[in-house]
Order: C-alpha cells, then structure tokens, then sequence
C-alpha cells in the first residue's frame, strides 16, 4: 500500500514545527501526496503552501506509518532549512477556500497541544520514535524547493 500523505517533519533548537488552524486545533504540517509526486516532493509542498517555508529539504525518509484515521498512511520526512526561522509566524495558506495558519515550535519531547486531535497526539509519538531510531539517511538524492 502506497502512502496517501506527507508529513514534514521539521526541527530547529530541539523543537518541532506545529501550526494552529482556526477550526481544527493545533497540527503538524501534512498533506495529500498527489499521484504525479513522491513522498518527499509532496513534504516540500506542504511546506512552502502551509508554512510558506521555500528552502526547505529532505535529509532523511523516515518510513510510512498506518494512522489509523480515515485509511490514511503517512510518509514522515526529517526536513532541515538552512536559515534560523522566526519563534512563530502566521501564514495564509490557499487550501479550503483560505486559512491563517499560526506557526510555532514546541519542544519534541514535550506532549502534543492540549488542543490537538488524538491523531497528532498518535502521530508525535510514532515520529519520536522514528526520530530516535535513527533510520538511514536518504540516498544522496535529497529533494529540495
């Protein structure tokens, strides 16, 4: 079975990039891989159109995962910028008719926001330990945008 969404996974000073949406809480950047993409292109996308992060790239596939949420298989992608990125920001994402998305960092080891969906919360903790196994970095062939 072929993964059906991506989700970047991207670190600065220890913490992972969250975004508050204004009708479903707070979430970790993920979208639909389109049939035309990889795993990896479709991470970069949901990047640059959530965040409007534009240098980002993949260092490290980190294996799909079963959700367990509507059939959904996510694709996890370790993505690093080479730029310090703000403490927070707000982005107007495109998607749904246009949404303001709240950026901001919180510590990897910390919980999943109180206002998450229990499918992040699922999620935080199988991407912790991705993360903490150490899975081989990508072929050489890291994707950027």
């Amino acid at each position: 079975m072929t993964p059906s969404k991506a989700c970047p996974l991207l670190l600065q000073s220890g913490k992972l990039l969250w975004f508050r949406h204004p009708q479903a809480g707070c979430q970790l950047v993920k979208g639909t891989i389109e049939p035309d993409e990889t795993p990896s292109q479709a991470a970069l996308r949901e990047l640059r159109e959530e965040a409007g992060i534009v240098h980002a790239r993949v260092v490290r596939d980190l294996g799909e995962w079963e959700a367990g949420y509507q059939r959904q298989r996510w694709s996890f992608q370790l993505c690093e910028v080479d730029v310090r990125l703000p403490d927070s920001w707000t982005h107007f994402c495109a998607d749904d008719g246009g949404q303001l998305f709240d950026f901001f960092w919180r510590p990897l080891l910390s919980a999943a926001p109180d206002d998450s969906h229990p499918l992040y919360h699922r999620a935080l903790a199988e991407a912790r330990r991705r993360l903490a196994e150490g899975l081989p970095a990508a072929s050489g062939n890291e994707e950027r945008i």
